[in-house]
């Protein structure tokens, strides 16, 4: 599951593209000479890492049951096993619909507080009702629920992790600056 791309939503994209070639946001393509053109692939290509985890995110959740009527059961369960609250989907719908937009950073905070709130023992049996669901969805009645389910959650953890750290907007010429000067100076 791919997180739609919509230019009005990706400002992290468009921010870096003026901030870093000197583009103006309504330049129209026909203004753009090939070392623009290059210029805008280098800057998206530093961007995909983050659309790519949010995608990947995103296909995480979608392979949990629906959050209907027919999935309230695991919903609860979770809720019960894991002791967050944070993980239902009446708490991360709108974070979900931003993802689905193409900004996942939101998501990806609200998952790793919600693994954070965990502890070992509510891990494991968060983990034994993800597990359970994903068995039975993906018809995998050989595998262990709970290595199934502390797979996923090591997964969502991860991938959340990886959303946040892809997102740029920390980076600018000073700390790059920084970077180099440091790594010259071993």
């Amino acid at each position: 599951m791919l997180p739609e791309v919509r230019p009005h939503v990706s400002s992290t994209l468009a921010d870096q593209l003026e901030h870093q070639l000197g583009l103006a946001p309504h330049l129209e393509a026909s203004h753009l000479k090939v070392e623009g053109v290059a210029g805008i692939a280098v800057v998206a290509a530093a961007h995909s890492d983050g659309y790519a985890a949010t995608g990947h995110l995103l296909g995480l959740l979608a392979a949990l049951p629906a959050p209907t009527t027919a999935g309230e059961r695991f919903w609860s369960d979770l809720w019960t096993s894991s002791g967050t609250a944070y993980l239902l989907p009446v708490n991360i719908k709108a974070l979900v619909l931003r993802s689905l937009a193409g900004e996942g950073t939101a998501l990806a905070r609200q998952i790793l507080s919600a693994v954070d709130e965990m502890t070992p023992p509510q891990r494991i049996a968060a983990g034994e009702v993800i597990g359970q669901a994903l068995v039975e969805s993906d018809h995998f009645p050989d595998l262990k629920t709970q290595v199934i389910g502390e797979l996923w959650l090591r997964d969502l953890e991860l991938t959340a992790w990886r959303v946040l750290h892809a997102d740029r907007r920390w980076d600018d010429p000073a700390g790059r600056k920084a970077f180099v000067d440091a790594w010259t100076s071993v």
